[in-house]
């Protein structure tokens, strides 16, 4: 079993490798069920359309059908690599998703609170991690430097009609009340304006169906 092999099954299912590393103690992995620690944990995620047109295929079903599809393809896939799948929803205790994404790869806080890639800027998640028995061989870390660093305008701090996003937070109520009335259609139809801002990843952003799907879930799980 090697990482490529692993990143190929993922892409095959529709899903995004999203790096992958060595597990410390400190990092909170939890054990195997036999018991033993996990040795290599891979991310799984999504960047770009690929996974929403896999799971559109797929015409998942119930309360939460993008959680099921994705929950039902990593458990197939940790049972053919052997291992134990996890998920950003699991607990509590929850699972610390952001700290493990950026022992992974190239992902930084921007100052809207959602991890920043340098290729896929804020249009990309998580959906679950890989964990494994085995060591693999993992590639040289990717040290890209934060994108917001060098961005002097941070159009995202200024962008939303409401001003949910400030250097003191994130107001949810706010975007939750904007987002539900009439004046917040075209954040609900086209994705939070905000995150449409960023510079970086503009080739990432969500087609509207899919931007509708994800703002309609944060509404209902808000309100």
């Amino acid at each position: 079993m090697t990482l490529d092999e692993i990143k190929a099954a993922l892409i095959g299912k529709g899903l995004t490798p999203r790096g992958a590393f060595h597990p410390s103690p400190s990092d909170g992995v939890p054990p195997l069920a036999s018991g033993r620690p996990a040795r290599t944990l891979v991310l799984a995620g999504h960047a770009g359309p690929a996974m929403w047109r896999a799971f559109s295929a797929a015409a998942g079903t119930g309360a939460d059908p993008l959680d099921g599809w994705c929950r039902g393809v990593l458990s197939d896939l940790a049972a053919a690599f052997g291992g134990a799948c996890l998920f950003p929803g699991q607990g509590p205790p929850y699972l610390p998703f952001q700290r493990w994404a950026m022992r992974a790869e190239p992902v930084y806080l921007s100052p809207i609170g959602i991890l920043i890639h340098p290729d896929y800027g804020l249009w990309h998640g998580y959906r679950g991690a890989l964990a494994l028995a085995e060591r693999l061989e993992l590639p040289p870390r990717d040290t890209r430097p934060r994108p917001c660093d060098t961005c002097a305008e941070k159009p995202c701090l200024t962008t939303c009609p409401v001003g949910a996003f400030s250097a003191d937070g994130y107001d949810v109520a706010a975007c939750v009340g904007h987002i539900a009335s009439p004046a917040g259609a075209d954040c609900m139809g086209e994705g939070c304006r905000a995150r449409r801002a960023c510079p970086v990843g503009r080739d990432q952003v969500y087609e509207p169906v899919q931007a509708r799907f994800h703002m309609e879930a944060f509404l209902k799980a808000n309100r």
